[in-house]
């Protein structure tokens, strides 16, 4: 794997970032839609979120302006998407279906995530005799692998109005629950606080590896073709 891999041009490599980028924002909010719309929420659905087009689940702040800005400073890289609107009212159970609402777009990470491991994985297989087309495969492969835990374990940390926010919510009784809704103003500062100081990195890398472990485990991936194409990917190479 090693031999095979090369330097690639910046606009190359951003080419084959965007794909993964591309699928684990829209399928997660996606997800959050759909989950919805099953148990009852038509809400997204009748502003057209429930699709695959990007443009409808981009935020101009959150999915450009922030990380491209944490990309110049060469830190720890975040973002996010338009959040699907969810009316619990109109939810059969809403205390259950909302953490079911929230758990889809993470869990809809960790299946591309896993699915990206196995892209990987063909591209491995095919690299002797196609070598072209398998090493398209492995940075795609690995891109989405990285990129899906990324996603996954910055939307779990137990913020509002990240999703793990949101199960939390869920889960506090009455009072308690009224309290942590009143920091939802606060998220997203605190979380930029966080990044710009170096702490975000801290936390989610290593739930980051322990996600990307559980992909390539089930994957039979080696994790020095992941971290190889990795490295090219990030222009360490």
């Amino acid at each position: 794997m090693e031999q095979e891999t090369a330097s690639l041009s910046i606009l190359l490599r951003v080419a084959l970032w965007i794909v993964p980028v591309y699928l684990a924002i829209t399928v997660h909010e996606l997800s959050h839609g759909f989950v919805a719309s099953w148990f009852g929420d038509d809400t997204a659905r009748e502003r057209g979120r429930l699709t695959l087009n990007p443009v409808r689940h981009i935020d101009p702040v959150g999915s450009i302006a922030v990380p491209a800005f944490l990309i110049l400073l060469g830190g720890f890289v975040f973002g996010w998407a338009r959040p699907v609107p969810v009316n619990p009212c109109k939810l059969n159970n809403p205390d259950r279906d909302m953490i079911l609402v929230a758990v889809a777009g993470p869990l809809s990470n960790l299946l591309m995530s896993i699915g990206w491991a196995f892209i990987l994985k063909y591209g491995l297989f095919w690299l002797q005799s196609e070598p072209g087309f398998a090493l398209v495969l492995i940075y795609l492969g690995a891109a989405g692998v990285v990129i899906n835990s990324a996603i996954m374990m910055f939307n779990l940390l137990p913020l509002l109005p990240l999703d793990g926010g949101r199960i939390v919510a869920c889960l506090l009784p009455g009072r308690l629950r009224e309290s942590y809704a009143r920091t939802e103003p606060w998220g997203l500062p605190l979380l930029l606080v966080a990044v710009f100081a170096g702490i975000a990195g801290k936390v989610i890398w290593p739930m980051m590896v322990g996600a990307m472990a559980v992909s390539t485990y089930l994957a039979q991936v080696p994790t020095r073709a992941l971290i190889a194409a990795l490295r090219v990917l990030l222009g360490q190479v």
